[in-house]
């Protein structure tokens, strides 16, 4: 009886979860202009998505803000797992309460806080993308940390001190013992902040150019207006970025499997 309701609970809850993101999916391969009414088989919409230079420009600077965030993020947060690891207690423990600041702090208050610091105390123009770069870098890197200090807390401590008794320079020592063993959390650390790029709404609202979107800050646009054609091709973009995730999860696991095997 418990695990008929465990179970149960489960599904529910994945019901929940996917449904929506499902029935979203129905509809992009329609050429209705609303969900709920009937229409018939179309791709028209994933042609708009693909063929409006405005979609694939917005689609373009997101991804590539993503992986550009995401690079400065994971140096960032590994550097600092790195250094709280290996600071004395006190200092670690410093390091790690600070890092959950950016954590627990509403999304809202960082982009605020950071455009008011940049743009408005420092005369940083929004057009450089620098009040942006730093916005989502702020979100992002404490995160990696999060991701990278589990594996440097499972690696055996003293591997570092071998290779600096070994005569390995502190650089090489890090690099090429160190480093190697933290490579799934630093790779999970790049994978969770590409994905909180792509998401960030807020902070990108109060910190991206003005000719500038995203993709969470043109949805949230595009709902506004009056553009059906705009709106319904952004049912299959999120239809295929929901299958591209699903995707890259599946070879992470198989791949993880695979390791494991072996």
């Amino acid at each position: 009886m418990k695990k008929t309701v465990k179970i149960g609970y489960i599904a529910l809850i994945l019901l929940f979860i996917y449904i929506p993101i499902l029935i979203l999916a129905v509809y992009s391969f329609t050429d209705t202009a609303n969900i709920g009414a009937k229409g018939h088989f179309s791709v028209k919409n994933y042609i708009t998505l693909f063929t409006t230079e405005e979609l694939l420009q917005m689609i373009i600077g997101t991804v590539l803000l993503a992986f550009g965030v995401a690079v400065l993020a994971t140096i960032l947060g590994t550097l600092g797992a790195l250094g709280a690891f290996y600071s004395k207690k006190r200092i670690s423990s410093a390091i790690s309460v600070l890092n959950q600041v950016p954590v627990v702090n509403a999304d809202v208050v960082t982009g605020f806080g950071i455009c008011i610091l940049l743009v408005v105390v420092f005369g940083v123009s929004k057009d450089t993308y620098i009040p942006l770069l730093v916005g989502q870098t702020t979100l992002c890197a404490p995160f990696v940390y999060l991701s990278v200090m589990p594996k440097i807390r499972q690696m055996d401590s003293s591997i570092y001190e071998a290779a600096l008794d070994l005569g390995a320079t502190p650089f090489t020592a890090l690099w090429r013992v160190v480093i190697p063993q933290i490579v799934p959390g630093i790779l999970s650390g790049f994978a969770l902040a590409v994905t909180l790029s792509l998401d960030d709404y807020f902070i990108a609202t109060y910190t991206k150019p003005a000719t500038f979107d995203t993709i969470s800050t043109y949805v949230v646009n595009a709902t506004k207006g009056s553009q059906t054609s705009i709106k319904t091709a952004l049912w299959a973009l999120s239809t295929v970025i929901f299958v591209l995730v699903i995707l890259f999860v599946l070879v992470m696991s198989l791949r993880s499997a695979k390791k494991e095997e072996g």
